[in-house]
């Protein structure tokens, strides 16, 4: 009885299925079909969610209190607690290790073989391990690539460069995704790639016709071809197609934190049920539980002249870093998020975060970009031969652009004019109480009375300038100095927020709210980075549940 049943309902799921096709691919606008085979408009409407990415765990959004919300023995007051709300998004599991790093570093390599410039920017700095007083030479030879090391986090990387393996990371991942669905043929990305050859995101969206150096066309795979009365039309995946991902970024400070803290296993339906000063539950650094009680839950400095323990009984497992994932991750399934290496984030330092301004998302360093324009109307790629080179004020040489990217400059009065959320393309001082903050910022006055050297900052902040980026009739690099005597602060718009404690650091830097700042050339060998990704569309995977629902 039950089987008959069963197959007296199967015309009418089949006819449910016929509607519900009909209906997803019928306009609302016009009652024209999507998708036709005919032709018109072409659109994903099967599209459910974002798919989790290579390395990246799903962070479901929320609102926190960012900042130090116990006793600040510190006294700093840069991290006063605001309340804000971050929006979902993906983050790496794990911090970026050094076979990840290497992984990059040889397709630059490979691809680049003619600009060793290219590969020399994106070195890291071995020579973070030296100490005058201290012995660590086998570091600098051997903890980014000898395979004892592989799975442990790179260091040595500065901001600049963490921001480039980033980008890179983007499009090796888009690249793999075209090659998966057939829009491009398997081996495009290692048989096709070279200085005049390489595919981009941006650029494949906004003119895919010059992807891999105008040759896509020869590269296209099953779905990248299109046959309409015996006519091929190229297909591309455009942002409708919903193929392609977002971009890998470095996480914002209040992406990082939030993360870091991990609230949602306090959580009980709406609320959070106490407060949380690490990663973990509880107020202490050692384990609770049975098999591993009074371990350590991070790698850090356990005291003066100890960083790990005595031999046979190590607290931590380490004495500099460690291997990725050896200790349990937080609630969100991050590991390390205090301890091992602190970490980068996307944020230009300053003391006081704004949220009378803004408490949705909040980010400091906005600098709005748009392509340029050729003379026919076209986004600009940039050629091999328009390979920009920058001297950092260290005097290391980064790569500013690369080929295949489209070219950029600065917003100008067209985007900004009677607009009312944003006036200018550099928001980095945007309300931060310095003299480009007023509304005079257009009026050209410096507080260390030079002809502008300095442009970035005002009255606030007046920090020594570097001036390295200068060379002799030679050729040869001039290293400036700034011999004033009247410089008040550090903060630049060059300096970057880091965020979490390190291997070399005691146990108060491992709260989350915790932020230190430092130049975006340096390089150190205490901090790393892991790369982020935004969510687009729906704000949770699932149905939302009563967590830690009290019993009755």
């Amino acid at each position: 009885m039950k089987v008959r049943n069963s197959i007296h309902c199967l015309p009418l799921l089949g006819l449910l299925l016929i509607v519900g096709c009909g209906k997803n691919n019928t306009s609302n606008a016009t009652g024209w079909n999507l998708n036709s085979k005919k032709g018109g408009f072409q659109y994903n409407t099967s599209f459910k969610n974002q798919k989790t990415g290579p390395g990246l765990v799903f962070i479901e959004g929320g609102t926190f209190t960012k900042g130090q919300v116990q006793d600040d023995v510190m006294h700093d007051w840069n991290n006063s607690p605001t309340q804000q709300h971050v929006m979902s998004f993906y983050m790496d599991q794990t911090e970026v290790t050094n076979v990840m790093y290497l992984e990059y570093l040889d397709w630059l390599k490979r691809v680049y073989s003619s600009k060793p410039e290219i590969y020399n920017g994106a070195l890291p700095d071995t020579l973070v391990w030296r100490n005058q007083l201290g012995y660590f030479e086998e570091l600098t030879t051997n903890y980014l690539r000898h395979p004892s090391y592989s799975e442990y986090p790179v260091v040595g990387v500065n901001w600049l460069q963490a921001v480039q393996f980033a980008e890179w990371r983007t499009d090796r991942y888009n690249e793999f995704i075209l090659a998966k669905e057939k829009y491009i043929v398997d081996d495009a990305r290692y048989n096709n790639v070279d200085v005049n050859s390489t595919f981009n995101t941006e650029a494949y969206l906004k003119r895919p016709e010059t992807s891999y150096g105008g040759q896509i066309d020869s590269l296209l795979g099953k779905k990248g071809q299109n046959t309409r009365d015996t006519i091929t039309v190229n297909v591309y995946a455009g942002i409708e197609s919903g193929v392609l991902q977002p971009s890998y970024r470095l996480p914002t400070e209040t992406e990082w934190e939030y993360a870091a803290l991990a609230l949602v296993g306090d959580r009980e339906y709406n609320t959070y049920r106490g407060k949380k000063k690490f990663p973990w539950s509880g107020e202490y650094t050692r384990s609770r539980e049975k098999r591993t009680e009074g371990d350590q839950l991070a790698n850090f400095k356990l005291g003066k002249g100890d960083y790990g323990g005595i031999a046979g009984w190590s607290e931590d497992g380490a004495d500099i870093t460690i291997e990725v994932k050896s200790y349990p991750p937080n609630d969100f399934g991050l590991y390390d998020m205090a301890g091992n290496v602190a970490e980068w984030v996307a944020d230009v330092y300053r003391p006081i975060v704004d949220d009378e301004a803004n408490d949705f998302n909040y980010y400091r360093g906005n600098v709005y970009l748009k392509n340029v324009i050729d003379e026919n109307g076209i986004a600009t790629v940039v050629s091999p031969d328009e390979l920009l080179l920058d001297t950092l004020p260290n005097g290391k040489v980064l790569i500013k652009r690369l080929p295949g990217q489209l070219a950029k400059t600065p917003i100008d009065e067209e985007e900004t004019f009677l607009r009312q959320n944003f006036q200018k393309s550099n928001n980095i001082n945007y309300r931060d109480g310095d003299h480009e903050s007023s509304r005079d910022y257009s009026f050209e006055r410096y507080d260390d009375g030079t002809d502008g050297v300095r442009k970035e900052t005002g009255f606030m902040y007046n920090a020594p300038i570097t001036s390295s980026k200068t060379f002799s009739q030679e050729g040869n690099l001039v290293r400036g100095y700034d011999k004033s005597n009247t410089r008040t602060s550090l903060i630049t718009d060059e300096v970057r927020v880091y965020k979490g404690g390190s291997w070399r650091d005691r146990a108060y830097w491992l709260d989350p709210a915790q932020r230190r700042f430092l130049s975006q050339y340096a390089a150190t060998n205490y901090i790393g980075f892991r790369c982020a990704m935004s969510r687009v569309g729906s704000k949770s995977d699932f149905k939302k549940t009563a967590r830690h629902r009290r019993s009755r």
